[in-house]
């Protein structure tokens, strides 16, 4: 759903005078990611945008409501780095050395707000629906990866399973990692020597792949 959408569908629960929507997107997308979806409070969230917490309820529905509308604002900010990555011409052991260092990079980043929200908003969170929310995101990406894992003749769908599942496996890492204080010349080695056993894999899976 787009900003667009998601600002009409508020529009007819009677969106508070004075509310901004972007702007209160980008303030809960800001308090989310520093914290985490347990570390905020509705009246933390209706006190940073400026409006009553009933307010907030009116325009959003609940905070899970507005982290999911969060997360949609935040992958069409932040996420098109994955997808254009993933469609590089180059081999698939070179893209996804691209891949794993330009996580590095991107995860990075912002020192005030490292990792990635998706990957980390609801790490440890007691809110099972709003795991569902990024879980759902997360399955998105290891099947954009699988798909592009896949072009790769020879390869059984196990083995593109197996390959995208260690991606993911790999993203995950590396956010936290830089969640945590990692530097970003530890997180671009990381991901070099994560890409190196992606590399070793692929070629034990081709190796062992039946002949045409």
């Amino acid at each position: 759903m787009t900003t667009k959408k998601i600002s009409k569908a508020i529009a007819k629960r009677g969106r508070p005078r004075g509310f901004e929507l972007e702007s209160a997107l980008e303030t809960a997308m800001d308090l989310f990611h520093r914290r985490g979806y347990d570390g905020v409070g509705i009246a933390e969230l209706s006190k940073a945008i400026g409006v009553s917490a009933p307010s907030l309820y009116a325009a959003f529905g609940n905070k899970r409501s507005l982290f999911a509308k969060v997360l949609q604002c935040y992958v069409q900010a932040h996420g098109g780095w994955l997808p254009t990555a993933l469609a590089s011409e180059d081999t698939l052991e070179a893209t996804m050395l691209s891949v794993f260092t330009q996580a590095a990079e991107t995860y990075a980043a912002n020192a005030e707000k490292p990792g990635c929200l998706i990957i980390d908003g609801t790490r440890n969170c007691t809110d099972a629906e709003a795991q569902q929310v990024t879980a759902g995101y997360r399955q998105a990406t290891a099947q954009l990866i699988r798909d592009r894992i896949l072009l790769t003749p020879a390869l059984t769908a196990a083995a593109a399973d197996s390959l995208a599942n260690y991606a993911v496996t790999i993203l995950v890492g590396l956010s936290g990692s830089a969640r945590d204080g990692m530097d970003i010349d530890t997180l671009r080695t990381t991901a070099k020597i994560a890409a190196e056993g992606f590399a070793q894999a692929l070629r034990d899976y081709l190796n062992a792949a039946p002949e045409q």
